[in-house]
């Protein structure tokens, strides 16, 4: 009898499993229930019929989605190699080569322009490498994959707005696997949010245009709270038998939460002053009215950081200390050379 009931549960369990197998539509099935659901959304048949008639499914998309590495850098052996000296050299130069263009685009939003290459040449050092996917079809392929799939359908849809727009011709919207597009490495509802039509033509080409590029991520720093009047943090030293306690405590969280913790751990530079903290140098912190919270991005044992409001911004960009903390690098050795 116990026999028989492992044989019949041990059948039930293979059958469900090939029938939910079974219950996944064929790619081309998927794709023609999504064509539909954009009709009735009012997209344009003939857009729909060029974008679909292109749409391919990438193996290898799934395979860089399931298989993203796991996160074991520290932060010193992570900036040596994002902030490299090549880096620095071309980042110094495009700094240079574009400076008038930086300057109007930085009053008009409030911006420094270092922060501005600082990104572009972080993102896609500097609009050399931008991906070579479809960007509808990088997102369908993931949306079928089916982890994520209301997250990138709602970009997929994004997408279509962009063309239905004319910003970019379907053969030019390129990007990285995941749908990130143009030098700035937008997703597509971070570019229907915050991109620009820096020259005025009438179109927001974050591919080839380089002052849509500058001024949209001009725009997305400005929009989401940058203070001009401020940069975006220092590397400290912590005192012996320091409180780890005031830091931002390390993990994985949503942004409301972390923002919270930011809350709990800032305070003036004073207050930080009393406590202990120094320059690099081993001289005071600047005695100015400014808060900042310490951020610890490879824990108790690791670099310590005054991080200013700016940081905060930088995190909406790329919620990782890693990169924020490489782009407010690059920025301060931009303009290093001038000092």
């Amino acid at each position: 009898m116990f026999r028989t009931l492992i044989a019949i549960t041990t059948a039930a369990i293979f059958s469900t499993a090939v029938f939910a197998a079974d219950t996944k539509p064929a790619f081309a099935d998927y794709t023609a229930t999504l064509k539909q659901e954009a009709l009735s959304k009012g997209y344009a048949p003939q857009l729909l019929d060029e974008v679909f008639s292109s749409l391919q499914f990438h193996e290898r998309v799934v395979s860089a989605d399931k298989s993203q590495p796991e996160f074991v850098e520290t932060l010193s052996t992570y900036l040596p190699k994002r902030v490299s000296e090549t880096r620095i050299k071309m980042a110094r130069e495009r700094y240079q080569q574009y400076l008038p263009e930086l300057t109007k685009i930085g009053e008009k939003y409030g911006v420094q322009p270092r922060f501005i290459v600082a990104l572009w040449g972080l993102e896609s050092s500097f609009g050399r490498i931008m991906g070579s996917y479809s960007v509808p079809s990088a997102l369908v392929t993931l949306a079928y994959e089916g982890r994520r799939e209301a997250f990138f359908k709602a970009e997929f849809y994004h997408a279509l707005d962009i063309l239905a727009q004319g910003h970019i011709s379907l053969t030019d919207m390129k990007g990285s696997w995941a749908g990130a597009m143009g030098q700035s490495q937008f997703m597509p509802s971070s570019f229907m949010a915050y991109a620009q039509d820096g020259d005025g033509d009438g179109k927001k080409d974050i591919w080839t245009n380089q002052l849509d590029v500058f001024a949209s991520i001009a725009n997305y720093l400005k929009q989401q709270g940058w203070d001009n009047n401020k940069t975006w943090g220092r590397e400290v030293l912590l005192p012996q038998n320091f409180d780890f306690s005031q830091a931002i405590a390390r993990g994985s969280l949503q942004r409301s939460e972390w923002l919270g913790r930011w809350a709990q751990s800032e305070r003036s530079l004073s207050d930080w002053s009393a406590l202990g903290l120094q320059r690099l140098n081993g001289t005071a912190l600047p005695a100015v009215d400014i808060s900042a919270a310490l951020i610890l991005p490879d824990g108790d044992s690791g670099r310590a950081f005054l991080a200013y409001d700016n940081y905060k911004v930088l995190m909406h960009w790329n919620k990782s200390y890693y990169f924020v903390t490489s782009v407010g690098y690059l920025a301060d050795l931009i303009v290093a050379a001038e000092s």
